[in-house]
């Protein structure tokens, strides 16, 4: 089976082939809210939206599965990936780790050109919450933080940082299609570009840890019934 190349997150000239863009849309759909955790992905109903091929749709399906935004389940099939509470909590656990230290090597104050650039980026994701475009403001604010983060000049540790948002795509839906927290975010990315711009290190850090929390906080509450699996019971050794 082909593997289909990572959807890129950033605008990129190279056009997308059809399984890409099905990919694209399904990530979109499962962090707006569209589909929902344990929902299933269908086969026939994705060759119809999609207008692909059965094997197509199976690539689409593995990509996802790879990406950590869907799970294949014995005799069920592919469904929108859930989380129980302790994986939540030890996901954002890391990428808390990870982003709190490439904030503490990002450049502070930044560099002009470095701001500057993030501010543009900043003023997009203005615009997408002011239009209440959730879509926008989930690929702006994308684009946001892999400036800010890009900026520690440690490629692996972005890398990492990548992968671990990545995989917390489908947590993330309660906020994202919630105005107050959009404009919270918003907030929230106007003051970390201060604290860059002054050179307040710590406020940095402390906003990025920050930051982390209210999408975390939503899932736990909207999914309280996907429990953790019971700890295995052994028996007394006498």
């Amino acid at each position: 089976m082909t593997r289909l190349s990572a959807v890129p997150d950033i605008a990129s000239p190279v056009a997308q082939t059809a399984p890409e863009k099905a990919v694209q849309a399904l990530e979109e759909d499962i962090v707006l809210g569209r589909l929902h955790p344990r929902e299933r992905l269908i086969e026939d109903d994705l060759m119809q939206r999609f207008d692909l091929k059965r094997h197509a749709v199976r690539e689409v399906l593995a990509e996802l599965a790879r990406l950590g935004l869907a799970e294949r389940r014995k005799n069920i099939g592919s469904e929108v990936r859930s989380f129980a509470p302790r994986e939540v909590v030890e996901l954002y656990e890391m990428r808390e780790l990870l982003e709190t230290q490439a904030a503490r090597l990002v450049p502070c104050p930044a560099e002009p050109e470095a701001l500057q650039a993030l501010i543009e980026i900043q003023r997009e994701h203005d615009a997408a919450v002011e239009a209440e475009d959730p879509r926008q403001v989930f690929r702006s604010n994308l684009r946001f933080h892999q400036a800010l983060f890009g900026m520690c000049g440690n490629s692996v540790l972005v890398r990492a940082i990548h992968e671990y948002a990545r995989q917390t795509h489908p947590i993330r839906f309660g906020t994202l299609v919630t105005p107050e927290y959009r404009h919270r975010s918003r907030r929230e990315h106007w003051a970390m570009i201060e604290a860059l711009r002054e050179g307040r290190r710590d406020d940095l850090v402390a906003l990025c840890r920050a930051h982390l929390q209210p999408s975390r906080d939503a899932y736990l509450a909207a999914n309280r019934h996907l429990a953790d699996p019971p700890a295995a019971i052994h028996p007394e050794t006498p």
